[in-house]
């Protein structure tokens, strides 16, 4: 009985607001330039444009999907970025560290110094301020992640040359 009236009490104002939010004209794709207040911004699959990694960024086929932007009240920001087998990242580093939550196939990470680590769906890492790193996808395998960051001083990364391939290769 206490929990059916607990549920009913819950429940209520979350139907009241989900009734609400339908009514609310559609917002375009995420702009954190023009969310306001408290309204919910939905992002819809599809919607973002991809651009392919920048040569000077990337050995070999990568493709990034922006996910959200930082905005004034958040530092992070994050990226969906697929990459083609033997596809990799330049030696880079972030201010503030970086997340990677795998979510398809199977990949590499590299922090300098340290050994070539292999990836797959379901792994996250976690890359400290300032470790120069790089990651990619698996030599014979391709490997989507999630990427994020957060913004210091407008600033998310800073680039180092190209991985080589001995040190992709690199067990």
């Amino acid at each position: 009985m206490k929990l059916t009236k607990m549920l009913a009490v819950t429940v209520a104002p979350l139907v009241v607001f989900a009734s609400a939010s339908a009514r609310q004209p559609a917002r375009t794709p995420l702009d954190t330039a023009t969310a306001q207040g408290d309204s919910l911004t939905i992002s819809r699959g599809g919607s973002r444009a991809a651009q392919q990694g920048p040569a000077v960024q990337f050995t070999g086929a990568a493709r990034i999907e922006p996910l959200f932007a930082a905005t004034d009240s958040s530092r992070a920001a994050g990226a969906s970025v697929s990459f083609a087998p033997g596809a990799r990242t330049a030696w880079h580093s972030h201010p503030r560290g970086q997340v990677l939550i795998v979510t398809a196939g199977a990949g590499r990470v590299q922090r300098r110094g340290g050994p070539v680590q292999e990836i797959r769906a379901g792994d996250v890492v976690w890359t400290p301020p300032g470790v120069e790193h790089w990651h990619g996808a698996a030599p014979a395998e391709a490997m989507t992640h999630v990427a994020i960051h957060e913004h210091a001083n407008g600033k998310v990364v800073d680039w180092g040359r190209q991985v080589t391939d001995a040190e992709y290769t690199a067990r």
